[in-house]
């Protein structure tokens, strides 16, 4: 079919406007193939329909279009904001896309009589003083694990906290003051420990040894020897960990940015600096359409990542290339964080420091990266020899199912491409309804709801392996018995030996039900281990989560017809869950709110 007849850009082009605004590509299926933004709408979409195009991915591009619309805003700035919004929203093939937009995590102090040091990443704001972003959870409770040794506050819950009568294991360890207990520490020493906290979060290092080293001669003086102990104590602590934990600068806030390009693969190294401590570094590989150019990849990418997300917006960015809308950007991450924001490219002194430590960064990871896929892509090639396929695997499923004696039962569907885990793409699924412990009518479960409204036959995968013996793979044959696509996955089971150990795996053909024979250091077995331990990791990891919900889930939420309001009177008229549990019938009915008949019913449901 030719551009003409897929779409008339001719008339198209006749009525648009030339403000700024966003344009949306689709193609015949109805889907968002592209999105961008323009100062001049009419002059940028024009540019898509000359003669000669000059880029091969534009013209694959331009030859899907079936149609398009514009969204036209008041400014160049509000339409770099809505055209994030819709890559966010659609994510169009055309588009370099941010695989990792999350919000980061940082460390909050809250505003409580006696605050509590924690972890906070996106969802509802606490009051409270923040501080990071760190590149990872991880990064996050390491550097909690270490403000434990050096200032006694509080990490425990609220809940925990307003609980206690005597002070608990952290006390002992000398890693909490105990604020929970009356007459373990006063106000104003807690509150000193906070403040000397907060100047260390903000880079103070030398200022709080010297606040300590003067308490520590003050209660020499006063003889105080305890407590210049522990002053002492805190003062080693301290300087041991500004020698080792963090590598400090001349920069109070800045993030860098370190750029490898090779072979369709994007790697950027992100260096995040606060309050003069570098916190943290992390990889990002973007998903890069073919044919990009380096400047268009790392332009989505920063634009994508602060203005995806919770994510704090320094002052100063290091960037390795020069953009060619730095100026509008700029102007719009000030807008954005509420202070001016500058680019530096090719900076001095420091800066190039950094900069030079994150593009090498960036080539150690573009490097691992392509290794990396090279493995992967080698087993799947010998997978593919293995089963004789006569076209390349491009998608492969597999599912597994967790449980604690037929208890919290949950499926799991993980999804590997020819790069490896897919996550996008993972699943979950909490079973309901079934005999406990039947691993076969769970599977069966899992396989209906996962492959009963299938769109897009791209989604259907090439091979789909089932951990379990035939039982399982029984039930993946008859849900696929019936299939009215035209695709069928190729179903195989995975049963582990007799000794379930790795390499003794017995790989079922469904159907004939024949046994693949695989040697233990083939690539292949190696690529089916692989998938089908992610499965099971994920089953577990979800199991878990569900486990400990039910675990912690009050047992007044699971009497039908008891809400969070009476739950709460309850409570608060009978003194606590254990006086609820302990209560008769006539005493429940006596809690306003309680009729006879609700009584009768509450009392029922916990007692059997």
């Amino acid at each position: 079919m030719s551009q003409e007849q897929t779409f008339d850009h001719k008339a198209f082009l006749k009525s648009l406007t030339g403000q700024p605004g966003v344009y949306r590509m689709y193609n015949e299926k109805g889907d968002v193939i592209y999105v961008g933004k323009a100062k001049n709408l009419k002059k940028r979409v024009a540019s898509y329909f000359r003669s000669n195009l000059g880029s091969v991915k534009t013209e694959s591009l331009v030859r899907q279009i079936a149609n398009m619309d514009v969204t036209v805003t008041h400014s160049e700035t509000e339409a770099f904001i809505l055209e994030n919004n819709y890559i966010k929203k659609y994510r169009p093939r055309y588009n370099v896309l941010l695989r990792d937009d999350k919000s980061y995590p940082y460390i909050l102090l809250t505003e409580h009589q006696h605050p509590r040091l924690t972890i906070h990443r996106g969802g509802r704001k606490v009051k409270g003083e923040y501080f990071g972003p760190y590149p990872s959870a991880w990064a996050v409770r390491e550097s909690l694990r270490t403000m434990q040794k050096l200032f006694p506050i509080r990490q425990c819950e609220d809940s925990y906290y307003k609980a206690r009568t005597r002070p608990c294991l952290q006390y002992q360890l000398k890693r909490c003051a105990g604020p929970c207990v009356q007459g373990l520490v006063s106000n104003e020493e807690y509150q000193q420990q906070v403040q000397l906290a907060r100047m260390f979060l903000k880079g103070k290092n030398a200022e709080v040894i010297n606040v300590l080293v003067d308490k520590m001669e003050l209660a020499s003086t006063e003889l105080k020897f305890e407590a210049a102990a522990r002053y002492r104590d805190q003062i080693a602590a301290l300087s041991k960990v500004q020698e080792q934990q963090w590598v400090s600068g001349d920069q109070p806030e800045m993030d860098v940015f370190g750029f490898a390009y090779r072979n369709g693969i994007a790697s950027i190294q992100g260096f995040f600096i606060r309050d003069n401590k570098l916190l943290g570094s992390k990889s990002f590989f973007p998903k890069v359409p073919a044919d990009s150019t380096p400047g268009e990849v790392f332009q989505s990418f920063l634009l994508q990542f602060y203005l995806a997300g919770n994510k704090s917006i320094p002052r100063q960015v290091v960037i390795p290339m020069s953009l060619e809308e730095g100026g509008a950007i700029e102007e719009l991450l000030s807008r954005q964080a509420g202070y001016k924001v500058q680019f530096f490219q090719g900076a001095r002194d420091e800066k190039r420091r950094y900069l030079k430590l994150a593009n090498t960064n960036a080539e150690n990871a573009l490097e691992t990266q392509q290794s990396s896929q090279k493995s992967v892509f080698a087993r799947f090639l010998e997978l593919e020899q293995v089963l004789e396929l006569d076209r390349p695997i491009q998608r492969m499923e597999c599912f597994d199912i967790s449980h604690t004696s037929g208890q919290q039962t949950v499926a799991s569907c993980v999804v590997f491409n020819r790069e490896g885990p897919y996550k996008t793409d993972y699943r979950r699924y909490n079973i309901e309804g079934i005999t406990p412990g039947d691993d076969y009518a769970a599977m069966a479960q899992a396989l209906k709801r996962r492959y009963r409204s299938i769109q897009d036959e791209n989604k259907i995968p090439d091979i789909l392996f089932i951990d379990g013996g035939k039982g399982q793979l029984a039930q993946a044959e008859a849900q696929f018995e019936n299939w009215p696509h035209a695709k069928t996955p190729m179903l195989i089971g995975v049963a582990k030996g007799t000794s379930r150990k790795p390499g003794l795996e017995t790989l079922i053909l469904a159907g004939s039900h024949d046994t693949i024979p695989l040697e233990a250091d083939s690539g292949a077995l190696h690529l089916i281990q692989h998938i089908r331990d992610e499965a099971h990791r994920f089953a577990i990891a979800g199991h878990r989560n569900r486990r400990q919900k039910v675990k912690t889930q009050s047992r007044l939420e699971s009497i039908p017809g008891v809400g969070a309001k009476r739950r709460q009177s309850l409570l608060k008229y009978m003194g606590g869950l254990q006086e609820v549990l302990n209560a008769s019938q006539s005493e429940l009915a006596r809690v306003p709110g309680i009729s006879e008949e609700m009584a009768q019913s509450i009392y029922e449901h916990l007692h059997g």
